[in-house]
């Protein structure tokens, strides 16, 4: 078990206790105890089975924070949030209405050049350090340039365009992807994305930082008061929650980069993965480096309209910005 910097509680040993003393949990195992303020933890977050009484929830409820249960993937498949909404609903309804007009369009197209804009700008920070792959860089960046351009060109509604906007976006991720792998050491290379189960280290690795990524803006969603079920690009299904799908592209680069980080510190064995049929998952030791190292990513500043804001506080920031945009528009 580990407090994460940004106060994020991480549970990730099999057969942990939570209970509550006073105002503090206590989280036990055979090996070592902890107990924490409430004040102190913004979330908690387990990936493996526990044992957690009623008294630790209702603590955990009554100071707005969640608990979010990751499957072996990394994706979340359960949370427990107070029962409230975020917001007024009057942001829910217009987000209902706003998939089918201009203003969903243009938010959808915003939202994607922004993904392919941190690619672009990505790739040329790793490009400083690599003069003797230059040419690798360039090559894909002028070419992820030509797909960014070609989605601000668009026009149209997202009815007729949304396999458009996807088959840009996918074309800009496998140039994208292309160079990530070329510069990781040869061991460590791979063919393309692949989903769960991975069929190698580094997709195993993005993929468990994409579900814990998924949770943070699930949450932003909440308590911004939009729906995360409610999307624009990405459509509805049964229990989908397609706008955390939608959102989620203006921070994926942050996954990215924590994955990137550890190839480059050398913290990457073929021990942090167990085997399992059609590819590999993560262990104990291996959402623990990587936990620990996207919370890095994320308590980090960068630059959110002209001021310096942590990371995890422009996902909250930008979530509260589309629900006011929609509150202000007038929607027919």
């Amino acid at each position: 078990m580990k407090v994460g910097i940004i106060m994020q509680l991480v549970i990730n040993t099999y057969g942990s206790y939570i209970k509550k003393n006073k105002n503090c949990f206590v989280i036990k195992n055979k090996d070592d105890s902890l107990e924490i303020s409430a004040k102190k933890v913004k979330s908690i977050l387990i990936t493996t089975s526990v044992s957690l009484t009623s008294n630790a929830i209702k603590l955990a409820v009554e100071n707005n924070i969640d608990i979010i249960f990751l499957n072996k993937f990394g994706d979340p498949f359960g949370r427990v949030w107070h029962c409230k909404l975020g917001s007024t609903t009057l942001i829910r309804r217009k987000q209902l209405q706003a998939e089918s007009t201009l203003i969903g369009f243009n938010m959808v197209k915003k939202w994607i050049s922004k993904k392919i804009d941190n690619q672009i700008d990505y790739l040329k920070n790793l490009k400083k350090n690599r003069p003797n792959t230059s040419m690798l860089f360039e090559s894909a960046i002028e070419q992820i340039i030509k797909q960014n351009d070609e989605l601000t060109k668009l026009t149209g509604d997202l009815e007729t365009k949304r396999f458009t906007i996807l088959g840009i976006e996918g074309r800009a991720a496998e140039l994208y992807f292309n160079v990530l792998s070329q510069i990781l050491p040869e061991k460590w290379q791979f063919q393309g994305r692949s989903r769960n189960p991975a069929k190698d280290g580094f997709n195993c690795l993005l993929n468990y930082a994409y579900g814990v990524l998924y949770s943070h803006v699930e949450r932003a969603s909440i308590i911004a008061g939009l729906d995360p079920y409610v999307g624009f690009l990405h459509t509805d299904n049964y229990n989908k929650k397609s706008f955390v799908f939608d959102l989620i592209e203006l921070f994926r680069v942050h996954a990215e980069k924590a994955v990137m980080n550890l190839f480059a510190k050398k913290k990457i064995t073929d021990e942090l993965f167990d085997s399992i049929p059609g590819g590999f998952s993560l262990n104990k030791s291996g959402k623990a480096i990587l936990i620990t190292e996207l919370n890095e990513i994320l308590d980090k500043e960068m630059d959110y309209n002209g001021r310096q804001i942590k990371v995890k506080n422009v996902i909250q920031l930008r979530c509260h910005n589309i629900a006011n945009k929609l509150i202000r528009t007038e929607l027919m």
